[in-house]
């Protein structure tokens, strides 16, 4: 029988201690493959799909560099940013601060509890949350809530931790997984990305959150990039 995954209060106790990581353009996703690149890729697909878009939500904000990434094409927006962790949401919200001329907002909680509201936001950005998402009925809950709060014509880019469905190529992509880390660091790094992996996260499929997209209304995807078991992607209202 597995264990129970950590709790929601487990999980903001973690990232509580690593907001300077986090801080780091560069290096603030470092078990995550290839993060400089989608940074620089969800950033420009979203400038570039929403040009004239006011209003930019950032769901599991961390420190805020996905939207410090957007603001460097789109300096002008209004910010929302949403986290678990106080302290990343206050130094997110002081580093945001100082590159747009826009409002930021902050909203402290789970994005499962809380509300969004209807067609607010041109460009909702979410890296490394959604796989906190447990069964399937969050996913869809979740899904659906951040579709309403999209507004016409506005796009979803998510980046995250993916599994497979074919148990083989599951494996196979793990091991490949399990080398980068080795090889960023050591073997103990590994291993205790794996174990903090196997406590807290219950990623799905690529598939599964394309189809999920379009079952929520979504008219249009588009594949950014994808390396081993991290993908990035998106979605036009």
């Amino acid at each position: 029988m597995s264990k129970p995954k950590s709790s929601v209060a487990e999980i903001r106790q973690r990232f509580e201690g690593e907001v300077e990581r986090f801080s780091n353009l560069e290096t603030g996703q470092s078990a995550a493959i290839d993060a400089p690149l989608t940074l620089e890729l969800v950033a420009r697909a979203a400038s570039g799909t929403n040009p004239t878009g006011r209003d930019v939500l950032d769901i599991g904000c961390g420190a805020g560099n996905y939207t410090l990434k957007l603001l460097q094409h789109l300096p002008n927006f209004n910010v929302t940013l949403v986290d678990l962790s106080e302290a990343m949401l206050e130094r997110a919200k002081q580093r945001v601060s100082a590159a747009t001329s826009g409002r930021v907002s902050t909203a402290l909680g789970d994005i499962r509890e809380l509300t969004l509201g209807k067609e607010r936001f041109d460009v909702v950005l979410a890296a490394a949350v959604f796989h906190h998402l447990r069964d399937e009925a969050e996913w869809r809950a979740v899904f659906t809530k951040v579709y309403e709060a999209i507004k016409p014509g506005g796009s979803l880019w998510i980046c995250d931790l993916i599994e497979h469905s074919i148990p083989a190529v599951q494996t196979i992509m793990w091991q490949r997984y399990g080398e980068y880390l080795s090889r960023f660091k050591n073997d103990a790094y590994r291993d205790d990305v794996f174990a903090y992996i196997e406590r807290e996260n219950t990623p799905r499929s690529l598939a599964f959150q394309i189809d999920l997209l379009r079952v929520c209304g979504f008219r249009t995807i588009e594949v950014l990039h994808k390396n081993k078991c991290f993908a990035a992607f998106g979605a036009v209202k």
